[in-house]
């Protein structure tokens, strides 16, 4: 049986390919049909001599992938396996070969994972992308630093930030003060993001000039949403009647990206969330792609990661095995 060994700087070294999760290489063994050991700093492979080749691309991937600054995950290590596996490695070195950085008016933002880079492209070659997942995974402020590089490129004319505003009911008039001072605890998270992209001054100018609109969901309805890229946050939160209303503003030359974290749904027991339903409507319509992030492709402090898989444990303790946790 044909075998390779492949030797890094160190063990370390070679454990930060795979996650350093042994569980990990048993997957990669299974998708790729090898078997994997590892000692030390060497990792050897055995297999038929097409899946020998297949594993040895990957790793050299995975590498190239870390010699870049980018940390490797678990997600991000099963998915690029399963891509070797299917033969899709030459897709994936390109994802490589094209370094990826956002530049915006105060910092330029560079991915931090190979799921955040694989998700900043998405958002790049289509035009409607839904990213869901937990908290921390850099969903919407990627999201918020593809829009202001679009716009600071003039590849649309104005930016339009919404959320539903599902704490209010989405109503907002009993709330005191204006307009602006009503929606501003609902929409602090994108106006966050934004001045960390641009200077205050210049978010108060295109803001005043209708360059830059941030509204609840509910102002969206009515209306075609042209030359313009659209980012609806806390998109669990709405019903699949207002994910219908949204996704139909879509006007020509426009952009949408929907984030939400499917474990933090506020609406009330008798309404469906419409994140839920829309990958079954729209999950092979041409143009329209998924990315789910997991508590893994948490860049928060790394108890944040620890935290998000204890509650998901608690609330799930059955494993899919059928076993308990």
């Amino acid at each position: 049986m044909p075998a390779q060994t492949l030797h890094f700087p160190s063990p370390r070294h070679l454990s930060q390919l795979y996650a350093g999760r042994e569980e990990n290489l048993v997957q990669a063994e299974r998708a790729l049909g090898v078997k994997l050991i590892t000692r030390e700093a060497w990792l050897k492979v055995e297999g038929p001599a097409e899946a020998v080749a297949k594993t040895e691309e990957l790793f050299n991937f995975l590498n190239e992938a870390r010699t870049q600054g980018m940390a490797i995950r678990t997600p991000d290590f099963i998915r690029i396996a399963e891509a070797f596996a299917r033969g899709e490695g030459a897709q994936l070195r390109q994802l490589i070969a094209e370094p990826l950085v956002i530049a915006t008016n105060r910092k330029s933002i560079v991915p931090k994972t190979l799921g955040q880079k694989l998700y900043l492209q998405s958002m790049l070659k289509h035009p409607v992308v839904f990213g869901i997942g937990p908290a921390g995974t850099g969903k919407t402020y990627l999201a918020m630093a593809a829009a202001v590089s679009a716009l600071l490129k003039n590849e649309v004319q104005r930016l339009i930030l919404t959320r539903p505003a599902v704490e209010a009911g989405e109503a907002l008039g009993f709330l005191p003060g204006d307009l602006r001072e009503k929606i501003l605890p609902y929409l602090r998270p994108l106006y966050d993001a934004l001045h960390d992209m641009l200077d205050p001054e210049d978010v108060a100018r295109l803001t005043e000039k209708g360059v830059i609109e941030i509204a609840p969901l509910a102002y969206m309805r009515g209306r075609t949403l042209a030359n313009a890229f659209i980012i609806l946050d806390e998109a669990q939160n709405t019903t699949p009647e207002q994910m219908m209303m949204f996704l139909t503003r879509l006007g020509e030359e426009s952009r949408m990206v929907v984030t939400g974290d499917i474990t933090q749904i506020d609406l009330p027991r008798s309404k469906q969330s419409g994140l839920l339903e829309v990958r079954h409507i729209l999950a092979h319509v041409p143009g329209i792609d998924f990315h789910t992030f997991s508590g893994a492709d948490v860049v928060r402090h790394p108890l944040v990661a620890q935290i998000i898989a204890a509650y998901e444990r608690y609330k799930d303790p059955i494993g899919t095995d059928g076993d308990k946790r």
